[in-house]
C-alpha cells in the first residue's frame, strides 16, 4: 500500500500516491489556475507534495525537483498550497541540466517569482540555472537572496550572465540588480526580478524601487577601475545577453568551488519561472494573490 496524500485548495481534493506517480495532473482548483493564463509561464511549484518526493511543476511541460542533502521537511505554512519546504542551510533540490527543456532560456529573457520567509542574514539562493565553479562557471539566471560583495546585502538580487564566467576585470560576476528595499527576517514576501536583454529590475512584494549611481564595493584598484566601479543597481544595465551554459536548475544552493554552497536558509511557498519579462504591472499583481 502506497500512503495517500490529500491536499485540499480552494475546495478542490487532489489525492496522489506519494512517491508512485511522479508528477501528478492538476485540477483547475490548484493554484496554476492563477498563472495559465499569463503568457510566457514555464513553470510554477507550489510545493505542495509531501517530504521525500519530488517537488513537480506545473505549466505546460513537468518538471521534477529531487532532494539532495539532508532530508527536507515540508511544513504546513504557505502562500499558495499553504505548504512549502523548509530549507536549513545542508539541502537543496535540482533538476539535471538535460532534463531542463524550456527553463534553459534562450531568449535573452526571464522572470523568476518566488515566496519566501528568509530565516538568516548569510547569502541565500533562491532558484534558477548557476553555477559558479564547473569549467570557470556555467551561470546563466538566478535569483538570490542577500549578495553583500557588490552593494546588495539583505536585498532582492537578480543575477544573469552571458558567458557563465566571471565578470572582467572582477574575480566575480558582478552582473546582478539588487532591491532598495532589504528582505525582512521571518515574514513572507515575494521576491522577483526580471531581464528583458537590457535590464535587470529587482522587485519586493511586487515593487519596484530605483536606485542612484553608487560606488560599487570591492572594485577599486583594478585595471580601468582605479576608483572603483559607479553604477546604478536597479535596474542594473546588462545589454550584453543570457547565454545557455549547461547549468542544472537547482533551488536552494548553487555550486562553488567548496562544492554546494550559498544555501537558502527559510521557507520557500512558490516559485514561478517565465521566459519573458513581465512588466511591472503585472509583477504587482502577481505579488499580491494568495491562496485565499
Amino acid at each position: 500500500m502506497f500512503p495517500i496524500k490529500k491536499i485540499v485548495y480552494g475546495g478542490g481534493l487532489l489525492l496522489a500516491a506519494a512517491g508512485l506517480f511522479g508528477c501528478v495532473s492538476m485540477t483547475q482548483k490548484t493554484p496554476y489556475s492563477v498563472f495559465k493564463h499569463i503568457d510566457g509561464l514555464v513553470a510554477f511549484w507550489d510545493f505542495s507534495e509531501g517530504p521525500g518526493v519530488p517537488k513537480c511543476s506545473q505549466g505546460k511541460d513537468r518538471y521534477e525537483l529531487t532532494e539532495y542533502g539532508e532530508p527536507i521537511p515540508v511544513v504546513e505554512e504557505g502562500p499558495w498550497s499553504g505548504r512549502s519546504v523548509q530549507l536549513n542551510g545542508a539541502s537543496y533540490l535540482s533538476l539535471p541540466y538535460e532534463k531542463t527543456g524550456a527553463l534553459d532560456l534562450k531568449d535573452n529573457q526571464v522572470t523568476v517569482l518566488a515566496w519566501v520567509k528568509k530565516e538568516s542574514s548569510q547569502i541565500g539562493f533562491v532558484g534558477g540555472m548557476w553555477n559558479e565553479y564547473q569549467e570557470g562557471g556555467k551561470r546563466q539566471y538566478g535569483l538570490f537572496i542577500s549578495l553583500p560583495h557588490y552593494n546588495g546585502a539583505d536585498q532582492v538580487c537578480g543575477h544573469i550572465s552571458k558567458t557563465g564566467k566571471a565578470t572582467p576585470p572582477f574575480p566575480y560576476s558582478i552582473d546582478y540588480s539588487a532591491s532598495r528595499q532589504t528582505v525582512p527576517l521571518g515574514q513572507w514576501c515575494c521576491a522577483a526580478f526580471t531581464y528583458d536583454g537590457k535590464y535587470i529590475r529587482s522587485y519586493l512584494d511586487g515593487v519596484f524601487e530605483p536606485r542612484e549611481p553608487e560606488l560599487i564595493s570591492h572594485t577599486k584598484g583594478f585595471p580601468g577601475y582605479p576608483e572603483g566601479l559607479v553604477q546604478s543597481k536597479n535596474p542594473y544595465y546588462y545589454p550584453d545577453g543570457m547565454g545557455s551554459n549547461g547549468s542544472d536548475f537547482t533551488v536552494g544552493a548553487v555550486l562553488v568551488k567548496s562544492g554546494m554552497g550559498n544555501f537558502f536558509v527559510g521557507k520557500i511557498g512558490g516559485l514561478a519561472v517565465f521566459n519573458r519579462a513581465l512588466s511591472p504591472e503585472e509583477i504587482a499583481k502577481i505579488s499580491k494573490i494568495r491562496k485565499n
